[in-house]
């Protein structure tokens, strides 16, 4: 062993200077690879003698080494978060743009039918409930839900509340059933409580309320439920995939629609916990609403279309996301 090192040491000198070696010219990458291949070898004869030898580690220490230099480092984490926010999420969302105004549309649709026939009919009102628990919903109980509780609190606590039903639609979207369910019932809240509040005259409180955090969070809600409708659409009619190929791949598409839900969920609650009970006039609180809203759109429409056309999908590489079929 020791006459074997003596003659190879200095191959393995030498590909230790070029593993660690900044800038490579073209013949000394080529030498790198050269040596990396002796050195496997050596390594192998070395294991099978003195395998755990400490000659065996250094040799192995400097094989990965040399090993990161030619197959490629990952990129940073810097260069990855820009890529994620400016490439491969918008893309993700820019993909689901149709599928989520959708969702709004028949939320908005739902819940319009539901405040009608509330507001419309007293003995849907008395059923609800007593009048006097009705009042006192419209005149304190709505309005205080929204400062009863510390801002920062509050906001963490919607955040998190938003953040669960996304997940519950984006996750259990592909049995077709979960995303509809979410969207009537949420829907028929909001639409039940838009009725009471008309039927007492007061609907100029109710928006002032809902709308300034309720056009990014139900937006937030309609994007997680398209995300659950898509992997479902694999499901049903994967083109020219298979099954369980199309299901992965929009699987992997829909985890940067997930990761991008929790940021959008987070704003709309600090809104939720900051703007909507603030003693603002109410046209700034809308217009501030408005402008979150405003801010999404635009985000999705320019980077998005931009990243999408490119030929992003928000999808996972191939390095995070792994082989997509057995290959022999």
């Amino acid at each position: 062993m020791d006459a074997f090192s003596a003659v190879n040491s200095g191959a393995w000198s030498r590909l230790h200077t070029l593993a660690f070696q900044r800038r490579l010219s073209g013949a000394e990458a080529d030498e790198l690879l050269r040596l990396y291949q002796a050195t496997s070898a050596h390594l192998s004869l070395v294991r099978s003698l003195a395998p755990e030898s400490g000659l065996s580690a250094s040799l192995s220490a400097t094989l990965a080494q040399a090993r990161t230099r030619f197959t490629g480092a990952r990129s940073n984490f810097m260069e990855d978060l820009a890529a994620f926010f400016v490439i491969h999420l918008p893309a993700a969302l820019y993909r689901l743009r149709w599928l989520t105004l959708a969702c709004g549309l028949a939320f908005c649709l739902i819940a319009a039918g539901y405040s009608s026939w509330v507001a419309g009919s007293p003995e849907v009102l008395k059923a609800l409930a007593p009048p006097e628990l009705l009042k006192q919903y419209v005149e304190e109980d709505f309005i205080n839900y929204y400062s009863e509780n510390p801002a920062a609190s509050f906001a963490g606590a919607v955040w998190t509340n938003n953040a669960w039903i996304s997940a519950q639609a984006v996750a259990l979207g592909i049995t077709g059933i979960w995303v509809p369910m979410i969207l009537f019932s949420n829907a028929q809240g909001v639409g039940i409580a838009a009725g009471v509040f008309a039927a007492a005259g007061q609907s100029d409180v109710f928006y002032s309320y809902i709308l300034p955090h309720g056009l990014m969070e139900l937006t937030a809600v309609f994007i997680a439920c398209a995300a659950g409708l898509r992997i479902f659409w694999a499901m049903v009619s994967p083109g020219l995939r298979t099954r369980g190929q199309a299901i992965a791949e929009e699987s992997r598409s829909l985890i940067t629609v997930a990761l991008g839900l929790v940021l959008i969920l987070f704003v709309s609650g600090l809104v939720e916990g900051f703007v909507t009970p603030s003693p603002l006039p109410v046209w700034v609180k809308i217009t501030i609403g408005s402008l979150v809203l405003a801010a999404y759109w635009l985000y999705v429409l320019v980077p998005g279309r931009r990243a999408f056309l490119a030929g992003a999908t928000g999808g996972l590489s191939e390095a995070d996301g792994g082989q997509r079929q057995l290959i022999a």
